[in-house]
C-alpha cells in the first residue's frame, strides 16, 4: 500500500514537471513581455523619465499633474463619448445581423463569410479606405448624399462630424461579434422553442422569453470585450490623423485617451507621465468591468436558471 502511494506521488511529480517544462515558453514570455513591462511601467509612473536618462523618483507628481491637465480630461471625455455611441450600436447591429444570418436562406454560408471578412482586414488599410470614403472632395459618400438632396458634411475634417464618422467606421468590424452572437443563437435548445409553441407563444414572445434570455451570456461577453476595445481605441484615429497632418483631429475632437498617452510617451518622451496615464486607464476599465459583472446577476440568464428565474 505504501509503495503504491509512493509510486503515485512520483508519477504525479513527474507529470507536473513535464507540464511545467512544456508551458515554460509561455511562462517566460509572460514574465518577459507582459508582467515585466507592467511592473516597470508602474515604477515609471512614479518617476520623471524621458527614456534616455535615468528615471528620477517623483512620487505622486505625475498623478497630481494628470488631474489638473485639461487635455487628460478632454481625451477621457472623447473616449467615453465614443464608447457611449459605438458600443451600443455595435452590440445591436451585430445581434441584428446574427438574427438575419441564423435563418434558413439560400447561400447563408456565403453571406456569413461576406459579413465576417471585414473584421479580419488590417486596421491601417481600413482607416485609409474610410478616409477616401469620407473625403468631402474626392470621396463617393457626399456625392451620393447630394443625389438625394443632402449636403454632405466635412466628416473627418469637421469637429462636429469627426466622431460620428468614427462611429460609422466602427461598424465595419461588427462581423466579429456577429459570429459570436450566431454561435449563441445556434446553441439555444430547440426544445425550448417547441415548448413555447405548445404553450401558444407567437414569434415575438418566443424571441422575448426564449431567444433573448438564452443569448444574454453572449451579449454579456460582447459587452465586456467591446467596452475594453472602445477604451483602447487607437490605430484608426492615429492613422487618419497622421495622414491628415493633424493627429487628434480638428479642435481635438478625436483626441482619444490612448492617442494622448502615445503622444506623451513617444512624441514628448515623458514616459513617466504616459505610464501614469496607462495605470489610470487600467483602473477605469477595471472599475467599469467590475460594475458590468456585478450587474450581470440582474440580466444575464443561463440555461439552468432560465426556468427558475422566469
Amino acid at each position: 500500500m505504501e509503495s503504491s502511494r509512493r509510486r503515485f506521488w512520483t508519477m504525479s511529480r513527474r507529470e507536473a514537471a513535464w507540464a511545467y517544462f512544456f508551458i515554460s515558453p509561455w511562462i517566460v514570455g509572460l514574465i518577459a513581455f507582459t508582467a515585466g513591462p507592467m511592473l516597470a511601467s508602474l515604477y515609471f509612473s512614479f518617476t520623471e523619465y524621458n527614456i534616455v536618462d535615468t528615471p528620477l523618483w517623483s512620487g505622486l507628481s505625475n498623478y497630481r499633474q494628470l488631474f489638473s491637465d485639461p487635455l487628460f480630461w478632454k481625451s477621457l471625455q472623447v473616449t467615453v463619448y465614443y464608447a457611449s455611441l459605438a458600443l451600443p450600436l455595435g452590440l445591436l447591429f451585430g445581434f441584428f445581423l446574427a438574427l438575419l444570418l441564423n435563418q434558413k436562406i439560400p447561400g447563408v454560408n456565403l453571406w456569413r463569410t461576406l459579413y465576417y471578412l471585414p473584421s479580419v482586414i488590417a486596421g491601417v488599410a481600413v482607416a485609409l479606405m474610410w478616409m477616401r470614403v469620407f473625403n468631402p472632395r474626392i470621396g463617393f459618400l457626399n456625392p451620393m448624399l447630394a443625389k438625394v438632396g443632402i449636403k454632405g458634411p466635412g466628416w473627418l475634417q469637421d469637429p462636429d462630424w469627426a466622431m460620428p464618422a468614427l462611429v460609422i467606421m466602427s461598424l465595419w468590424g461588427v462581423g466579429g461579434s456577429m459570429i459570436v452572437y450566431l454561435a449563441g443563437l445556434q446553441g439555444v435548445p430547440t426544445a425550448l422553442y417547441d415548448a413555447a409553441k405548445v404553450d401558444g407563444a407567437n414569434l415575438w414572445q418566443r424571441f422575448r422569453h426564449v431567444t433573448l434570455p438564452m443569448v444574454t451570456p453572449v451579449i454579456f461577453y460582447n459587452l465586456v470585450m467591446g467596452m475594453i476595445g472602445a477604451f483602447q481605441y487607437f490605430t484608426t484615429v492615429y492613422v487618419i490623423g497622421s495622414a491628415n497632418g493633424n493627429v487628434g483631429g480638428p479642435a481635438r475632437a478625436t483626441l482619444f485617451y490612448n492617442l494622448y498617452l502615445y503622444q506623451n510617451g513617444f512624441k514628448y518622451f515623458d514616459m513617466g507621465y504616459a505610464s501614469a496615464m496607462a495605470w489610470i486607464l487600467l483602473i477605469i476599465v477595471l472599475t467599469l468591468t467590475m460594475l458590468v459583472f456585478r450587474s450581470s446577476a440582474l440580466w444575464v440568464y443561463y440555461e439552468g436558471e432560465l426556468r427558475r428565474r422566469s
